[in-house]
């Protein structure tokens, strides 16, 4: 029998009045809970993550708050989960469940609390960055993600919650056992004399966390003896715990909150960790359908690795650069020096889109009731793509791709395509082969005098072209050898464009 399992039996429900954990009797933690709310008019956010440790934490405060007598619940609980689009299917759905539990029950209970759900802006969702600026999908040294996603959309919610009240206490179900990291975070911020700590990032934010000496099969010991105070039961977490055999992912409201990464729920999509062990645990638990989810994420994987990146990576840099990983340019160690690759390549964006929104079609046609990408994820992408730095999408593709695997429109912006058409396109490479132009160099200074045509001032122009010839037209052969001879110079190709340019104007 597991640590987890022997607390399913109904013996432990008998054991609530008289409870310790952690060597602290449960009524003085909830007396503790009680004594901070009433102590001061700052509302509280607890973070929920849909995951154990939350869920001990927020059913803790409830029933806390409950006990109180209706006109001692003098301020407002805010319940924040923080959804990035992309979270493993079937916590999704469970969250979503609890949140409307909550606020239902609130409600007729007469509680000051109140559930919400933070998502990140549109401009900054994992899919409008990785296929629609071309973002490699992240890794330990390149984790663009957790900021845009997690951290910044918990954050303006509880900036905007102090700028409301002007300070906030921030509830946490974080526990020093994590690892010995977060312990060290949660030492460093604690305030002497009290129950608080100072916000590692955010002024006039405190946070409160509980059960931070508690184990993990306390948690579950709590959870599985007390039933939850807003309807329900906590078997359905047990079982999904269960079977995958995965923790969950904190609520992260900082860069010094451990995130994802080590397999726990979280994102379905993550790519910073070899294998996506809590996929495969609810596959293997019978959740087959979530296998092509499972099998798109190790192809994002595959993309990462270096040694595909001539398959799926741009040579070049958003800012139409070769770069390299070198400290020293004036260097002549070229051994020392290595190729640092790009965004996707447009047409791989292309595929995964594709390739997406196929699977999404596929999963709804079994039955389920998902959308793996947001429309309105979709017309930003477009955006995306049609001023891509690089590769702008002169045929406008993405309305096709959808109309490709769904058979009819959205409602699309009409002036959203470029400036040329895909006949354009094709007269231009033409023209660009015959004379031994780079055509992508050609279509980036037409793009620039269009936007200044018409007007009585054409300020700035000349420096745009300037920065225009700075890039990089040519193979990634031809630019590493003239890089070669530049670096032996002391010379960079921005300083040979500089001269060439200014040689030009005279």
């Amino acid at each position: 029998m597991t640590a987890m399992e022997q607390f399913l039996y109904p013996t432990h429900l008998e054991m609530l009045k008289d409870l310790s954990i952690s060597g602290r009797p449960l009524v003085d933690l909830v007396h503790e809970i009680q004594n901070i709310y009433l102590a001061d008019d700052r509302p509280w956010i607890i973070g929920f993550s849909g995951g154990k440790d939350s869920t001990c934490v927020l059913s803790l405060i409830y029933s806390a708050i409950e006990q109180l007598p209706e006109d001692k619940r003098h301020k407002h609980i805010y319940v924040v989960s923080s959804d990035t689009l992309v979270e493993t299917p079937v916590v999704v759905d469970m969250i979503k469940g609890v949140l409307g539990l909550i606020n239902e029950s609130a409600i007729d209970q007469n509680l000051p609390i109140t559930a919400h759900s933070v998502t990140p802006k549109t401009s900054q969702t994992f899919w409008v960055n990785l296929i629609g600026r071309g973002y490699p999908a992240p890794n330990q040294t390149f984790r663009w993600c957790t900021e845009r996603m997690k951290i910044d959309p918990v954050s303006e919610f509880i900036l905007d919650t102090v700028a409301q009240f002007g300070e906030a206490v921030v509830v946490l179900g974080s526990r020093s056992q994590e690892s010995n990291s977060r312990a060290q975070v949660i030492t460093k911020h604690k305030i002497d004399g009290s129950a608080l700590s100072r916000h590692s990032s955010l002024p006039n934010a405190y946070t409160y966390m509980p059960i931070e000496t508690w184990s993990a099969d306390e948690v579950w010991e709590y959870l599985m003896s007390s039933p939850c105070p807003w309807g329900g039961s906590n078997r359905k977490l047990f079982e999904l715990y269960k079977g995958s055999n995965q923790g969950e992912c904190p609520l992260v409201i900082d860069k010094s909150t451990p995130s994802c990464g080590n397999s726990r729920f979280g994102c379905w999509t993550c790519t910073v960790v070899t294998d996506e062990k809590a996929l495969h645990g609810l596959i293997q638990s019978g959740a087959n359908w979530m296998q092509p989810l499972l099998d798109f994420r190790n192809k994002l994987y595959q993309s990462r690795q270096p040694e595909n990146s001539n398959k799926y990576r741009n040579y070049r840099r958003r800012t139409g650069r070769v770069t390299y990983n070198t400290g020293d340019i004036s260097d002549d160690s070229v051994s020392e020096v290595r190729h640092v690759p790009g965004p996707y390549w447009l047409e791989v964006r292309r595929e995964f889109l594709r390739e997406l929104l196929m699977i999404e079609k596929s999963i709804n046609q079994q039955g389920q009731s998902i959308e793996l990408i947001t429309r309105p994820e979709l017309h930003q992408i477009r955006q995306q793509w049609l001023r891509d730095p690089n590769e702008p999408d002169w045929e406008d593709s993405l309305p096709g791709i959808y109309r490709e695997v769904y058979g009819e429109d959205l409602e699309w912006v009409e002036n959203d395509a470029g400036a040329f058409s895909k006949v354009d396109g094709s007269i231009l490479e033409e023209l660009a082969n015959k004379h031994n132009v780079p055509s992508s160099m050609v279509r980036k200074m037409l793009e620039a005098e269009l936007q200044v045509a018409g007007l009585g001032r054409r300020r700035g122009i000349l420096q745009h072209i300037e920065s225009i010839l700075r890039q990089d037209w040519e193979d990634l052969e031809e630019v590493n050898e003239r890089n070669r001879g530049l670096r032996k110079l002391g010379k960079s190709h921005v300083d040979e464009v500089k001269e060439e340019f200014a040689e030009f104007l005279k």
